[in-house]
């Protein structure tokens, strides 16, 4: 799996921590607290879109009178505890982390997710050591599954996106890495679950832990 690869590119959520359950707590806590239900398909609709195309998205969807900067900073807000005390990294992330550090493996964060939370997960985890460029779909033309925020990282790694290989635990997230004509590791997640096979069709390699990268245990997913 790492045989050419330069760098290494990881989503977040569901990705590089366990943190999905926090916005289905989230978005039921928002939309009850203004009497409204959370639609079953309402994830599923938002995948892979931009912090603030989630935003704009459901301040559409729900005719809210909040703009779509005081939707983020409320979502900021309601969620940076959580990101900051409860929220896991996902099993084998720190031994894989130290193995790319020690063989000279660049790596940074293309997330969908606002810069305040991606910055403190960083922070809570310590992991300035290790990832270099963060880099979310806000700051890029369009997000997931359109490659923009994959191909900035890869820019700003100074990597080409043959070199590097994407980790991704959504659809969206994979066809972004692929868009970007990077190999994409697909991560299981019970969020995603629903979506195995999906995954499974999309991307090259799965895993259920990083431990199985360095294990050379991860599955190689052929594709006619």
């Amino acid at each position: 799996m790492l045989k050419n690869i330069q760098s290494i590119i990881f989503d977040l959520d569901g990705t590089l921590i366990n943190s999905m359950w926090v916005w289905d707590e989230i978005d039921i806590e928002f939309l009850s607290a203004r009497n409204m239900e959370l639609p079953p398909t309402y994830q599923k609709e938002i995948e892979g879109m931009s912090f603030t195309e989630t935003a704009v998205y459901t301040k559409e969807l729900f005719h809210l009178p909040e703009s779509v900067e005081e939707l983020k900073a409320i979502w900021n807000q309601m969620a940076l505890e959580k990101y900051t005390k409860d929220v896991p990294l996902k099993p084998g992330v720190e031994e894989f982390l130290k193995y790319c550090k020690e063989n000279k493996i660049s790596m940074g964060i293309a997330t969908s997710n606002s810069r305040e939370l991606v910055d403190s997960v960083v922070k809570a985890h310590s992991l300035e050591d290790s990832i270099q460029v963060i880099v979310t779909s806000c700051e890029v033309a369009k997000g997931k599954p359109a490659p923009d925020v994959y191909l900035e990282v890869a820019k700003q790694l100074n990597t080409l996106p043959e070199h590097c290989l994407v980790f991704e635990d959504v659809p969206m997230g994979i066809l972004a890495g692929k868009n970007a004509g990077m190999k994409v590791c697909a991560v299981e997640d019970a969020f995603s679950e629903e979506q195995r096979e999906e995954k499974r069709r999309l991307a090259d390699y799965y895993i259920s832990s990083y431990e199985e990268v360095l294990q050379h245990t991860y599955e190689v997913l052929e594709h006619e």
